[in-house]
């Protein structure tokens, strides 16, 4: 694909960003800083039993060690979607001009990308807590995604694992609450991350005007099963018997908890009116899905 105009005007502005703008976590983190003793690895207002009777159960220092187990979760689960998210984009630049500064972006993001799953993964070993990524049978089906993952329906895919996440990292890296390692990666992320989603946006609705209403449906149902995926991998049930909870009952505690089907449905509150503007959430079936991902309250 060439870029137009307008578009060249914008990558190469976010090209400029990229280059103005850029951390390397292994040196701008301090990885043999100790934890800061008595503070959260995430905010436990934000954690999936807050508020339960699973939750009443735990002492407070069950409550801080489980919060480390579910930080490491949401961060092996963006590690997994970071590594989808570079298979999309080097099919796409497979097929571009590699004179084009859309396909010079391309590449600046899979470099950005490859930071990130190391920060993540770094990050989850300073915690010494497991990667637990999302359950096998997830990981079985997603293998297909970026075959069957395009236009449309991959870039509103990536909004959906990069937007979410990225306003939950808003918030938690300004908490003094919050573990100085995790705010710091989450800053990271944050600053790196808006310029892949603004390239995001803008492919999408390029693949927007362009699509016939079948095609439309097709796009507008991976996207829904993406969220879904996506949102349900977050808290992996084996955090929770790190604190001696049984992972079934943790599990269903946590997925009929009204308090964090709140927190999905508040991390989705930017993305979700702009996939609904560009019509790539629908009706029937896939907004069923949307639903049961908790994105759409």
């Amino acid at each position: 694909m060439t870029a137009t105009m307008p578009d060249r005007g914008r990558v190469e502005r976010l090209l400029k960003s990229s280059a103005r703008q850029s951390y390397d976590p292994d040196v701008d983190l301090d990885w043999d800083a100790p934890e800061v003793p008595g503070l959260w690895a995430m905010q436990p207002e934000r954690m999936s039993l807050y508020g339960t009777p699973v939750w009443d159960r735990l002492s407070e220092e069950q409550r801080v060690e489980l919060s480390k187990h579910e930080v490491a979760s949401v961060a092996s689960v963006g590690l997994w979607f970071e590594i989808l998210l570079m298979q999309l984009l080097l099919k796409d630049v497979y097929r571009s001009d590699p004179r084009d500064p859309r396909t010079h972006f391309a590449l600046t993001e899979i470099a950005d990308e490859c930071r990130h799953t190391t920060m993540f993964g770094r990050a989850i070993g300073h915690f010494g807590v497991p990667a637990y990524g999302p359950r096998p049978q997830v990981r079985r089906l997603a293998k297909i995604f970026p075959l069957i993952a395009r236009g449309a329906g991959a870039y509103a895919s990536i909004l959906i694992g990069e937007e979410p996440v990225d306003r939950w990292q808003r918030e938690q890296m300004s908490d003094e609450r919050i573990q100085p390692m995790v705010r710091m990666v989450s800053r990271i992320h944050v600053l790196e991350e808006a310029r892949h989603v603004a390239f995001a946006r803008d492919e999408l609705e390029k693949s927007v005007a362009r699509m016939g209403r079948t095609e439309r449906l097709v796009q507008q149902t991976v996207t829904a099963q993406a969220a879904f995926v996506m949102m349900r991998s977050l808290v992996h049930p084996g955090v929770y018997a790190a604190v001696g909870i049984d992972p079934a009952e943790g599990r269903r505690a946590a997925l009929a908890n009204p308090n964090y089907r709140a927190t999905i449905a508040w991390m989705g509150e930017k993305v979700m009116p702009y996939l609904e503007e560009q019509g790539m959430v629908g009706g029937g079936y896939n907004r069923k899905v949307w639903r049961a991902s908790f994105l759409l309250p």
